[in-house]
């Protein structure tokens, strides 16, 4: 590797220039892709900001917000099975509110939450199973004194629901009213009238991995039902922000720049020692 270290002597400002290039369009590239790709996708807003802290970072005071993640909740699903909204640890969840007795928006909301979890139906095997990885749904009775995990399974069955990935809860009303109200705010962002003694609405919420609110949707609108499923598959793609990558995370993250650079450092020695050769 001697021959390395002697090139420096031997550049003029032609080779000087040719090597900054070299390097210089693969840097370039990776910037400039990297800010249209952090810029180009509308990542979904948070919503519910429960405070704002100040902390110190490299000796600057900084604003953090801290934003409200949902209370953990503990009901009976569809099966008879007890179980809790944290179950579903590192999935993204979508959740709503119905009774079965509802013949008013509940059926239309139960069946475009149907269409939704179709459309992350995965192929490649003879079950076509639910990618199960992905999201979870979640429909809580807001009648469960007349809504037993017998009667949701019924009403479930009616609507093809696969129970795999879809709950249809049951349980204290208090609880699923606070629930509904304190830890989704389901009247809040909205023009819709929402009576605390009914939790008659016709909005899907949307929780990220770390169970914080990251949209409401109009259950009824094909358009927010559009936008609901687009924003599903971003929060997939969003860093989990307990799993921060230091700066050799980064350094392997890109593997493919340093290889590009190598290589073109690679063909400049190259090119420069034949030239050598050739004056020589």
């Amino acid at each position: 590797m001697r021959w390395f270290f002697l090139i420096p002597d031997t550049m003029n400002k032609k080779a000087i220039l040719g090597l900054l290039i070299a390097l210089g369009i693969p840097i370039t590239c990776y910037l400039i892709l990297k800010n249209v790709s952090e810029h180009a996708v509308d990542i979904p807003r948070k919503y519910l900001l429960d405070t704002v802290i100040t902390k110190v970072v490299k000796g600057k005071e900084v604003n953090d917000s801290v934003w409200h993640q949902t209370a953990n909740i503990h009901l009976v699903n569809q099966l008879g099975d007890s179980v809790s909204l944290y179950d579903k640890e590192g999935k993204i969840l979508v959740l709503d509110f119905f009774f079965t007795g509802c013949r008013s928006i509940c059926p239309k909301l139960t069946a475009n939450m149907a269409k939704i979890q179709q459309s992350f139906k995965t192929g490649g095997n003879v079950r076509n199973r639910i990618d199960t990885s992905i999201v979870q749904f979640m429909s809580f009775t807001v009648d469960p004194e007349n809504d037993s995990a017998s009667v949701l399974k019924n009403y479930a069955d009616r609507f093809g629901v696969n129970h795999d990935n879809w709950w249809m809860l049951t349980g204290n009303k208090d609880s699923i009213y606070q629930f509904a109200f304190e830890e989704l705010r389901v009247d809040k962002f909205t023009d819709e009238k929402i009576s605390p003694d009914f939790v008659h609405t016709s909005r899907f919420v949307l929780l990220d991995r770390e169970h914080i609110v990251r949209g409401y949707y109009n259950g009824l609108d094909t358009a927010a039902l559009k936008k609901l499923s687009k924003d599903i598959g971003i929060l997939m793609l969003e860093k989990d922000a307990r799993k921060k990558s230091g700066v050799f995370q980064e350094i392997i993250d890109l593997s493919w720049l340093w290889l590009i650079i190598v290589t073109a450092i690679t063909f400049f020695v190259l090119y420069m020692r034949n030239r050598r050769k050739i004056n020589g």
